[in-house]
């Protein structure tokens, strides 16, 4: 549920990220029998599995992901993807009789952040006897206009919240689409999201004044709420209801989160606070 969910504007229903993912899969020749959606369980009320968010363990971490602790990235991303190619794995090593080799396809860019400039194009991330696999960013050194520019002739849908409205075309809305409330956005990209999901930005606001650790160094949830209300913020264009099961099941597990005793200690992130705009003040 943190992810951009499906939304339905002027009649038109929008896919949401898990479901464009297969989309996606399918332009590109991959059969649906071979889409596997992967994702982090925990045991629910009447014993069968249910997602767990990564709200929900930043709420029982007690901590939220850091530019020096990005935990949301390993251990809710690739780690999961990684786990669930063992079975696999196990089963084709047996039949096979030698490593199974894996091609891990990643769409990162150095135009999106100094860490990834710094990441070949390929390497081999993993080899032992069971699995080799190699990892490749094929579009690493493409600039953004490129990218959307392929989107004009491409038969691959892409995320509604790029645009200022769904189907707009015009790429005003999110410059990337993460997490809906990335502690690594742009200040733009968090607002908007704000205003286009803003139970989703309550929720994270109860995370927050609960464990007491910040969102970000530099502001709290509660500033850019306080700003988002009081001075400049994108216009939204359409606001998510969050008004379904997923989302309560999400509030469900998070406010039980809260109720437990943290892994860590809050590491109370904030530094002196920077002012959101000329007319706001960061509070201390």
């Amino acid at each position: 549920m943190l992810e951009w969910p499906p939304v339905v504007f002027d009649g038109v229903r929008y896919p949401g990220v898990s479901e464009l993912a297969a989309l996606q899969s399918a332009a590109f020749g991959v059969p649906a029998a071979r889409h596997v959606e992967v994702t982090r369980t925990l045991p629910g009320p009447d014993g069968t599995r249910i997602p767990h968010s990564l709200l929900t363990k930043i709420a029982a971490y007690g901590r939220f992901p850091r530019k020096g602790s990005p935990y949301c990235r390993k251990a809710a991303k690739e780690g999961v993807v990684s786990s669930a190619w063992t079975p696999m794995v196990s089963r084709l090593t047996r039949e096979l009789g030698h490593p199974v080799r894996i091609l891990k396809v990643l769409g990162l860019r150095s135009d999106e952040g100094a860490d990834r400039k710094k990441r070949p194009a390929f390497r081999t991330v993993q080899a032992n006897s069971a699995r080799v696999t190699d990892e490749w960013l094929p579009v690493k050194d493409w600039p953004t206009d490129a990218v959307k520019e392929s989107h004009t002739s491409a038969p691959v849908p892409y995320c509604w919240t790029y645009h200022s409205l769904p189907g707009a075309g015009d790429w005003l809305g999110s410059s990337r689409c993460s997490c809906s409330l990335c502690v690594f956005a742009s200040r733009r990209d968090l607002l908007l999201t704000i205003g286009r999901r803003p139970r989703l930005a309550e929720l994270y606001t109860e995370v927050e004044q609960t464990r007491g650790d910040s969102f970000r160094p530099d502001w709290r949830i509660t500033d850019l709420l306080r700003h988002a209300a009081h001075c400049e913020a994108p216009d939204p264009g359409i606001v998510c209801p969050d008004d379904g099961p997923d989302f309560t099941a999400l509030q469900t597990q998070v406010r039980q989160a809260l109720q437990r005793e943290p892994r860590k200690k809050p590491e109370l992130a904030r530094r002196a606070g920077r002012a959101l705009c000329d007319g706001c003040t960061a509070p201390h």
